[in-house]
């Protein structure tokens, strides 16, 4: 992982490729689509887990508690 980082940004500084960069950056093609699709993926499954718990009985009856004593409050 050292290497390629190293390659890619002597790459970008020097303006040189070396052969070693050349098979880094193809190894390495592809990557981040695919991080991104699992970044996508928990966040949606993080959103559906806090979809059920905040719209469950308790935890929506806490919610509406604590909005009723914000608008009745007195200054």
């Amino acid at each position: 992982m050292y290497q390629v980082v190293r390659a890619r940004l002597c790459a970008l500084v020097c303006g040189t490729v070396t052969a070693f960069g050349r098979r880094a950056a193809r190894r390495d093609a592809g990557m981040v689509t695919s991080e991104y699709a699992m970044g996508i993926v928990a966040a949606v499954a993080f959103a559906v887990v806090l979809y059920k718990v905040v719209t469950s009985g308790a935890v929506s009856a806490e919610l509406q508690g604590i909005v009723k004593r914000a608008l009745d409050a007195r200054m």
